[in-house]
């Protein structure tokens, strides 16, 4: 697995995926090109051994999973989300300046570093709701090219800048749309998309940056980008699932991509959803399982929630925990909490360690400093629905929720490694208490 090659398919995802909704259309591809069939949540599902599936909710949020030809222990689970901290459009966005200018009326979506979206092309992208003779249909917008700026104020306005700033969402991050004359966004994406302007009955949509990522370093050893967190774990996650196909049997292996993660995962599609539970329940019951049988099964099942990680500040070594500090290019990471604001412990690190020895990679650990706690992500909140052994991983990386993001040319490469192995073998537990045994097979 050449890492180059990797990091340019990458790149390539995410520069096609601006909002959770394009990561979703774009998995979808990938899976129907491999053979996957979509499957409806309105509708029965009839599963055959060795067949391929996926199935989405609400268009941000995928599962997709393998049905076994014989016998499996349990499930095999990759979790990552598909929303980054972004700026969404509000309703009648335009806003008319001194009939000079018309600048958009925006929200914040998530914990964003506000400074880094200053003086720079932006554009606007999500999906649009449009009537037709029955009802109406969901399209995906990008409008793809340099369209809005935030402009920041000169520091002969504010001669404090430099000394620090409290950005206010509601004045200082509006986006210069256009001159005074300008046509709505309703209308410009109406144009844009071919559609009847008075057809478009609603919509979702975001800012996104228009910087494209790149690799740079004195090796070209690093990649910069925007969303890597946490395109770049639901990227790799179903690049390992696809990748082990061939190998994968005393299991039911399954990818998974929540939505918005960033805002604390409490919708119908985040990982406090029962996406998962839903998933796992309806793919027993289509193969016959009793619901016992389907108890026992999670009993044998494992899952890595897969968010990034802060790596050591090249210029703040000082936030960082004293020893437990990744780097880039150091491995993947395993993530741990005393308040389980990560999900690992003795256990589940175990079988990562496991996993990573017969995958051929590095692992690093991660501990906040004991007086910066940090935020929460995937596996701690999927577990009060689907309660399995989980174990939290990422990839290092610098800058977490900027608009463009920090992390190791290596390391998507072995996020990916892992990943393979994880659907390629099942975890079986033996035995209780201080006799209980595991072993992956």
């Amino acid at each position: 697995m050449n890492p180059n090659n990797v990091n340019a398919k990458l790149l390539s995802f995410v520069e096609k995926s601006p909002t959770s909704f394009h990561v979703i259309a774009n998995q979808k591809a990938i899976l129907e090109e491999h053979g996957y069939c979509r499957l409806d949540e309105a509708k029965d599902w009839a599963l055959s051994p060795g067949g391929k599936y996926y199935v989405t909710r609400n268009d941000a949020s995928i599962a997709a999973f393998r049905i076994p030809k014989g016998a499996y222990h349990g499930f095999m689970i990759m979790a990552s989300h598909s929303d980054s901290p972004t700026l969404k459009i509000k309703k009648n966005p335009e806003m008319k300046v001194a009939e000079a200018y018309v600048k958009l009326n925006i929200e914040a979506y998530g914990g964003l570093l506000m400074a880094q979206w200053l003086d720079r092309p932006l554009s606007v992208a999500g999906r649009i709701v449009v009537r037709n003779e029955d009802g109406f249909s969901v399209q995906l917008v990008n409008i793809d090219r340099d369209l809005l700026v935030i402009p920041g104020l000169a520091i002969h306005m504010n001669r404090n800048a430099n000394k620090g700033y409290e950005f206010n969402v509601q004045k200082d991050l509006l986006p210069l749309y256009g001159d005074a004359d300008s046509i709505t966004l309703t209308a410009l994406i109406a144009k844009e998309t071919g559609v009847n302007e008075e057809d478009i009955i609603d919509s979702d949509l975001f800012l996104y940056s228009r910087q494209k990522g790149c690799t740079f370093g004195a090796s070209n050893e690093y990649l910069l980008s925007p969303r890597l967190d946490d395109v770049q774990c639901a990227f790799a996650s179903l690049e390992g699932f696809i990748e082990s196909e061939s190998t994968s049997g005393a299991n039911i292996p399954v990818h998974i991509v929540f939505d918005n993660e960033e805002v604390g995962s409490s919708t119908r599609q985040g990982a406090a959803s029962t996406f998962l539970s839903d998933v796992l329940t309806r793919i027993s019951e289509s193969l016959g399982e009793s619901s016992g049988e389907h108890i026992k099964a999670l009993s044998q099942s494992f899952m890595l929630s897969a968010d990034n990680a802060h790596a050591l500040h090249p210029n703040h070594t000082d936030k960082s925990d004293p020893v437990n500090r990744p780097v880039l290019n150091g491995g993947v990471v395993l993530k741990h909490s005393a308040n389980q604001k990560y999900t690992t412990d003795a256990v589940s690190a175990s079988i990562v360690r496991l996993l990573a020895e017969r995958a051929g990679i590095s692992l690093q650990e991660f501990h906040n400093r004991s007086d910066l706690p940090g935020g929460s992500t995937l596996g701690n909140i999927s577990c009060n629905q689907v309660a399995v052994c989980t174990a939290d991983v990422g990839v290092a990386q610098l800058a977490m929720h900027s608009i463009c993001e920090t992390c190791g040319a290596k390391d998507t490469t072995d996020l990916i490694k892992l990943a393979n192995e994880l659907f390629s073998v099942a975890v079986v537990s033996e035995g209780e208490s201080e006799g209980r045994f595991f072993r992956l097979i």
